[in-house]
């Protein structure tokens, strides 16, 4: 099985502040991943190198077979699905969501004069309904709520058919049952063979989707744990992970944390 994305001793350094360090990371085609940490651990530097955004101070980053450093980045992007608020805040609020999705065939952001033919426009219908949203197309992105935003985002990402997807905290600011449903879909995608490698950011157990099969779990830009979620995931990981003792529930194909109490520890 080929490593779409291969980290060794990758280390990134911003003035005298250490964002990653020594991060040694292996992501297989047929792979979910969730990227488990607290702010500042090096979750938003880890995407960036992911996306190609970035290059590491230190250690080799390949992505998709090629090496970062000797390849035409703008190469490689496209093969990359990404969704993120950044991303999320560059979309025009007029543009009707069919639109928002169909034109990253062109990775762009708002439709101009590109012209797209039939199969560009029947893929995009494709993927809303595989999201969920057909019932969307004809809407515009500023009229939708924050869930539903995230949902196109997802059908947007995977229009170029990516191999490798980056989901950089997809559940942010969605209410319980926006989470649910964002969570429900992403399980979906997770378990369909023909979606590729994926990877998902956040801070909360709660948001990771049945069928991811492993984590990463980063303190201070260094790895606390990586490898099966099942072996991985763990109370004494998940709290060196987060500097506190914290309880772990797994249930249902569901995880919950929450910190543990002192009568708890007793």
């Amino acid at each position: 099985m080929a490593a779409v994305l291969e980290f060794h001793e990758v280390t990134v350094r911003r003035g005298q502040s250490i964002l990653l360090d020594g991060v040694d990371w292996v992501v297989e085609e047929d792979e979910r991943w969730v990227v488990l940490g607290p702010n500042g651990a090096g979750k938003t530097t880890l995407m960036q190198l992911a996306a190609t955004q970035m290059h590491p101070t230190s250690g080799t980053s390949d992505i998709l077979g090629s090496r970062i450093g000797k390849v035409d980045v703008f190469e490689l992007r496209p093969r990359i699905g990404i969704t993120s608020a950044a991303i999320a805040e560059r979309i025009p609020r007029g543009e009707m969501i069919r639109d928002v999705v169909v034109s990253a065939s062109y990775g762009v952001l708002g439709r101009w004069k590109e012209d797209y033919d039939s199969l560009d426009h029947d893929r995009a219908q494709d993927l809303l309904v595989e999201i969920g949203i057909p019932h969307l197309a004809q809407r515009t992105f500023g009229t939708l709520s924050e869930g539903e935003r995230k949902r196109v985002q997802i059908a947007r990402a995977l229009m170029a058919d990516p191999e490798l997807l980056l989901l950089d905290e997809p559940a942010a600011g969605l209410d319980l049952g926006g989470r649910e449903d964002l969570v429900s879909t992403l399980s979906m995608l997770a378990y369909d063979p023909d979606a590729p490698a994926t990877v998902l950011v956040s801070h909360h157990v709660e948001e990771i989707p049945p069928g991811f099969t492993h984590v990463l779990m980063l303190r201070q830009g260094k790895v606390v744990a990586a490898g099966l979620l099942e072996e991985e995931l763990n109370e004494a990981n998940l709290s060196a992970t987060f500097g506190m003792p914290l309880l772990l529930q797994h249930a249902d194909g569901r995880w919950a944390a929450r910190r543990r109490s002192r009568r708890a520890s007793s």
